[in-house]
């Protein structure tokens, strides 16, 4: 194991082709988190994120010797085949998955963007987990996939461009988009939270 936590990603990559089921298992504990994240912060369903994930390694498994270390960590690899299962997967089911009482627990992740000063700065105070889930989950797919990658999962814009398979300056543009969009719909829940907080002493004043 000692050997395993110390062996770079292209390393058990090699294993695993060479049949080292414990060099498998190794990738899948490395990246199953993040990958699993990331699903989950494109569709919203935490039912849907788990089989994207297996089905993720099940196609690393069948694909892996396409893998070209010149193009770029195995992470980009990684995260452009999850991102091709989670597009088959919006598609199948709706402009966004729906929402699921798993995701809505702890966040799995999206407290990460409503604590980005890069983003919210002026507006994290005021915005709840669910709040921020919500606005990420309704932008379209183009945007929303530049914000998940670069936002969330740090990625540079160049690493994000690998996965999204487009130049660097659309990432660029997508994610100034995104950006933008999210702070007016975060704007807007703002003050219809803050109306109806405004709103409720009157209503239990008149009940009593």
């Amino acid at each position: 194991m000692g050997l395993e936590l110390q062996a770079s990603d292209g390393d058990l990559l090699r294993g695993m082709i060479a049949g080292d089921e414990h060099a498998f298992a190794e990738l899948y504990r490395r990246w199953q988190g993040p990958l699993y994240r990331f699903a989950l912060q494109m569709t919203g369903n935490a039912g849907f994120s788990e089989e994207i994930v297996q089905d993720t390694f099940m196609t690393l498994m069948r694909t892996s010797r396409n893998y070209d270390a010149s193009r770029g960590p195995l992470r980009g690899f990684l995260y452009g085949i999850c991102r091709n299962h989670v597009l088959r997967s919006v598609a199948a089911e709706s402009p966004y998955l729906g929402l699921t009482d798993t995701a809505v627990e702890d966040g799995y992740g999206f407290s990460e963007i409503a604590n980005s000063s890069n983003l919210f700065a002026d507006l994290a105070t005021a915005q709840t987990v669910k709040q921020v889930r919500k606005a990420v989950l309704s932008l379209p797919a183009t945007y929303r996939e530049a914000v998940v990658l670069c936002d969330l999962h740090e990625m540079t814009y160049e690493d994000a461009a690998g996965v999204l398979k487009c130049p660097v300056g659309t990432v660029r543009s997508r994610l100034h988009r995104a950006r933008d969009l999210l702070l007016a719909k975060l704007r807007s829940l703002a003050l219809h939270t803050a109306s109806i907080g405004v709103a409720a002493p009157r209503e239990s004043e008149g009940i009593r």
